[in-house]
């Protein structure tokens, strides 16, 4: 037995399949179709590396609904003496920012570091270039994967490891076409009609 429901999200028609459940009986989610780059992205997606995130700052949860991730890096960062004071303070954001290489160097750009609120005439530029931290191999391979293979570099998230030290979890990525963000979105709703359930059921 099941319950059918049609619903909408950003105009596309979807078919919400309620299950009836019984004690002891658990249910799976049907079969997808996933799209060619779904699919492909899916199966090469190399494993998230287990980064020191004692205290995480900024997260930008943008980024995983536009790109595919395809590698990580954790970068350090260059900052000023009242810039570690914010963040340690929790304030930051990296939503709308983005990282680069300029003369061999990584820069991230529009990453936004609020003034130290008890800092001198001496405070900083909130949204000021900063540079990443990198070894020469890493920056290599950054550049090459930009150039050749038309990837992104993206800023996932601002932390401080365990020995105090600020850290940028970069990302190369490739953006999401219009039919890969409809998918994104079908994964998105059935995970939350999956909890509902769950939780509905016991």
């Amino acid at each position: 037995m099941a319950e059918f429901r049609h619903f909408h999200v950003n105009d596309v028609r979807y078919l919400s399949i309620k299950p009836t459940l019984w004690p002891g009986h658990t249910f799976a989610r049907p079969p997808q179709r996933l799209s060619a780059r779904a699919n492909s992205m899916s199966k090469s997606a190399p494993p998230s590396p287990l980064f020191d995130k004692k205290k995480v700052v900024a997260e930008n949860r943008r980024a995983r609904f536009d790109y595919f991730v395809e590698d990580r890096f954790e970068a350090g960062i260059a900052l000023q003496g009242t810039e570690v004071k914010a963040l340690r303070n929790g304030e930051g954001s990296i939503a709308e920012s983005y990282a680069t290489v300029e003369d061999e160097e990584v820069v991230l750009i529009n990453s936004h570091i609020p003034e130290y609120r008890h800092g001198s005439w001496m405070n900083h530029e909130p949204r000021r270039k900063r540079h990443l931290l990198l070894k020469k191999r890493e920056i290599g391979r950054l550049m090459g994967a930009i150039n050749r293979q038309g990837l992104t570099l993206v800023p996932l998230s601002i932390y401080f490891n365990g020995r105090g030290k600020a850290k940028v979890e970069l990302a190369l990525a490739r953006g999401k076409k219009t039919h890969d963000k409809r998918e994104t979105i079908k994964e998105r709703d059935w995970k939350r009609e999956q909890g509902r359930l769950l939780r509905a059921h016991g």
